[in-house]
């Protein structure tokens, strides 16, 4: 099962809880292996096998939740983005357009945090 298929109010499965509590499961239920498709971009028609690059990781499986949990993302703006109108797909269109704009602004907000000045480490 590919980790886009985890369940997830943001339109895709990703690297988040979904993934480790999957993960849990495949151990209670004395799994060791769980076999997974490409985690890279996908490329032509949304295929992970004609990836652009097999060293990128694809920016659709990054855990919103965790950006939001880092301050890089405020929950607001998650709610205000339509993720797709069926629950059992993965609106890839929807991804590019909604899922890149959600990542570049976590990314702008996350230069915002770097960039503020920090107060000096005092050595006693």
């Amino acid at each position: 099962m590919h980790i886009t298929s985890l369940p997830s109010p943001y339109g895709i499965g990703s690297m988040g809880k979904s993934a480790f509590d999957f993960i849990d499961f495949l151990k209670k239920a004395g799994q060791t292996y769980w076999q997974i498709l490409p985690i890279n971009p996908p490329g032509y028609g949304d295929s992970p096998y004609q990836a652009f690059s097999t060293f990128a990781g694809n920016p659709y499986l990054i855990d919103l939740d965790q950006l939001v949990q880092n301050g890089w993302l405020k929950q607001e703006e998650l709610d205000r983005v339509s993720w797709g109108s069926r629950e059992d797909q993965v609106d890839f269109s929807t991804m590019y357009d909604q899922r890149l704009h959600v990542l570049h602004l976590a990314w702008s907000l996350s230069l915002i945090h770097i960039s503020e000045p920090t107060r000096p480490i005092s050595i006693s």
